[in-house]
Formats: structure tokens, C-alpha cells, sequence
């Protein structure tokens, strides 16, 4: 959903050069947007011609490395722009910090000052572990990709008995970890698994990280699939594990449907995966961050779609279009379906439903909606997007205890 997100999303960018050895390092500061901030940092170095370079982040919103230019720098001031975002920052320099004001649409100031911002990560598992991972590929032959990731052998592996889940990450190119928002989800909820018995691979999206090959422009959900296809397929095949399971965050959860209609896998882990049609499910999203910013604008369906045209890729085009519903009734094994109560990417209240209504009855399934948890399954205030990266927690431990639970009924 992060593919939708971002056009919902402010997108500030500031640009920046800088001459002289005072202003080269990096420089952080917040941009008051009133009921919100946003995190700015500059990263200035001088290359070996004595060229600077530049490149922005703006964390909160996943945003790193943006290329800048300048405008105009001295040893005490700097004026820069961005015309592609329509946006300026005029800046002087002032002991170790830039004040200036950052321009777009309307004028804020802005205050860089040297450094970055050191977030706590307290849920980032530290080597050495007390379980043994080891990398490994596998192919996708029909897309000509091959998948690169990690295999965690749990605390009390047994050989051809202890479950083992493949992970699958939400939209967007991601790695193994998941990343995201200076998160790593996925290598969180692996670690735990490993700690409690529990097999898990993760592995690079096809053309990033380590992962090569596989038409990544024109992919869609079902090309997505086919790569988490092979995978199980890989763990079936090594005669290592016990039960094939699939945990599928966002995306990753109507993939997990996918596999289990095709009766692919032994259980599915549905974490804020969709239960309606992609364009009812983008609507709401869409419409709840507006509700967020304050905004009284309000889209329907045939609004969003006709929106959406102007921005058509393969992968919305088919998005849009998919209704999960038949994939879900197709699904036969053991089902954890969950969302957090303030998702505003995937809409609880509309998404779990969704999935309640179409899947067969299973006195094994699990449907839960947690209060207070965002599209992360971080507790949080509002579900805001740019909540993300400031909240400490990676995940929720009360849903990483009900994973394992499921995972070992």
C-alpha cells in the first residue's frame, strides 16, 4: 500500500549545496507543518574534485537521498531550490546552526542544525543469536528472477518437523527486514520465531538488495506471487521443516490468500492484509488520511478510480482491480487474520470484515482487530503515517506472542 500512500502524503523536499568546510557534514531540523512536523536532514560532502554534493532525506515519510543543487553558497549563507517539487530554502549560517525559511506554497521556517537524529530501536535483535541463520536463493524461472534472503533455524530445530514460515513483504521494493521508517519488522518478528521454535525465511524483493532478475516496472501482485511461490516451493522441496506456512504483511497478505486458494501452504498470517476490492480498499485509505490532515474532502469510489488513472501503473491497474474475496473463500487451511484499530492504509473495520465474511469457518482461524495499532502494529496516537519512524516500538508484543501461539496450535 506504501505505492498509494505516498500520494496522499505531503512531500517536502529541500535542496542544498554548500562551498565551504564550515556547512559540509549533515544537518537535521523539524519543519512545523501545525498539527504535525516534518524531519528535514541535509547531508553535504565535498568530493575528491572539491565538488559539493548533497543529498536530502526526509525520513519521516521513508525518503532518503534525494539529489540536490544550489543555487547560491557562500561561507555563511545559502540559497537553494528544487523545480521539480516547486520548492526554495534560503539559509544563513549562524554558530552550528542554518536558519532560514523553506518556501513552498507558503513559508515556514526552518532551523538545521548539525547531526542526525539518534532513534532508539530497543526491539533490534543483537548478534551473536542463539540460533543459526545462513543465507540462501531461490528461483523464480518462469520471471527470471532469483530471491535472495535468510533462513533462521530456530532454538530446537528439528529436522523435517519444526514449522517454518515465508515471509512477504508489503508494496514497494523492500528487503528482507522489511525496512521501513528506519524499521526492520520483519527482522524482528523473525528473531522472535527463532527464539520460540518457529523456522522462518525472509528474502530481498526481485531487483533489490541482493535479489536480481524479474521484470520489476511492469510487475503486479500476481508477478509477486509467483516469486513467493517459488520460495515455498524452495522450503517444501529442502525436506527441512515440517509445515509451510506464509505470514504476508499489506500486500504480502493478499499474496498469503493467493498461495492458500491455490492450497499452496499449511497456514496463512494475514498481517493488515486487504478483504475488499482494491479500489474500495485505496477509497477508504484515502479518504481516512484526509479525515487526518483535517481536509472536509471526501472521495468515492469512481472518484478514486478516475483519479488513479492519471497515475496507472501495471501494479495499480491490476490492484484496483482485485477482489480478494475469491481468493479468500478458496482458502482452506488454518487462517490468522490481523489489523490494528487505527490502520489508516488498510481500514480495519472494512478489511477484517471483508476477509470474516468470505473465509470458511475453521475452529483454528483467528480474525482480531488490536486496539490502539497502527499499519505497523506499533501502538501509537493517531495511525498517522508520519508516526512511523518516531515511536520506539518496532511491533506490538502482543502480536508477535499471538503469532507464535497460532503458528504452534
Amino acid at each position: 500500500m506504501k505505492k498509494i500512500i505516498l500520494s496522499f502524503c505531503l512531500l517536502l523536499s529541500l535542496a542544498g549545496a554548500f562551498a565551504q568546510k564550515p556547512i559540509e557534514g549533515d544537518w537535521m531540523g523539524k519543519l512545523n507543518l501545525g498539527p504535525q512536523s516534518l524531519t528535514i536532514v541535509l547531508h553535504v560532502n565535498c568530493n575528491a574534485q572539491g565538488k559539493v554534493e548533497c543529498t536530502l532525506d526526509s525520513p519521516d515519510q521513508g525518503v532518503k537521498g534525494i539529489a540536490v543543487e544550489t543555487d547560491y553558497c557562500s561561507s555563511d549563507s545559502i540559497s537553494v531550490s528544487l523545480a521539480s517539487l516547486a520548492l526554495s530554502f534560503q539559509g544563513k549560517l549562524k554558530g552550528d546552526e542554518i536558519v532560514g525559511t523553506f518556501i513552498q506554497g507558503q513559508s515556514f521556517p526552518l532551523i538545521l542544525k548539525r547531526g542526525e537524529e539518534k532513534l532508539n530501536r530497543p526491539q533490534n535483535p543483537v548478534a551473536p543469536y542463539p540460533y543459526k541463520t545462513e543465507e540462501v536463493a531461490f528461483k523464480n524461472v518462469a520471471d527470471g528472477a532469483t530471491l535472495v534472503g535468510t533462513l533462521s533455524y530456530p532454538v530446537g530445530y528439528k529436522k523435517g518437523k519444526t514449522p517454518v514460515v515465508l515471509m512477504v513483504t508489503g508494496s514497494g521494493q523492500e528487503n528482507r527486514d522489511e525496512e521501513i521508517f528506519d524499521h526492520k519488522p520483519f527482522l524482528v518478528i523473525a528473531d522472535y520465531l527463532a527464539r520460540h521454535g518457529v523456522a522462518t525465511l525472509r528474502y530481498d524483493d526481485r531487483g533489490f538488495g541482493k535479489s536480481t532478475g524479474g521484470d520489476v516496472e511492469h510487475a503486479t501482485t500476481l508477478d509477486f506471487m509467483r516469486d513467493a511461490a517459488s520460495g515455498v516451493d524452495f522450503l517444501r522441496t529442502s525436506k527441512q521443516f515440517g509445515k509451510v506456512g506464509i505470514l504476508g504483511h499489506s500486500e504480502g497478505g493478499s499474496i498469503a490468500f493467493m498461495l492458500g486458494a491455490k492450497g499452496k501452504v499449511d497456514f496463512i498470517i494475514s498481517m493488515a492484509g486487504i478483504g475488499v476490492k482494491g479500489d474500495t480498499a485505496l477509497t477508504a485509505q484515502a479518504n481516512k488520511i484526509l479525515e487526518l490532515t483535517g481536509q472536509s474532502m471526501r472521495f468515492s469510489t469512481h472518484q478514486y478510480r478516475m483519479n488513479a488513472i492519471i497515475e496507472r501503473s501495471p501494479w495499480l491497474n491490476f490492484f484496483i482491480d482485485y477482489d480478494p474475496s475469491g481468493d479468500i473463500s478458496k482458502t482452506l487451511c488454518p487462517v490468522m487474520a490481523i489489523n490494528g484499530s487505527r490502520d489508516v492504509q488498510v481500514i480495519p473495520s472494512l478489511n477484517l470484515m471483508g476477509i470474516k465474511a468470505h473465509l470458511k469457518p475453521n475452529s483454528k482461524n483467528i480474525i482480531k482487530e488490536y486496539p490502539s495499532l497502527n499499519h505497523l502494529f506499533q501502538h501509537c496516537k493517531t495511525g498517522n503515517v508520519l508516526e512511523y519512524r518516531m515511536i520506539e516500538e518496532t511491533i506490538s508484543p502482543e502480536v508477535l506472542e499471538d503469532i507464535v501461539r497460532f503458528i504452534k496450535q
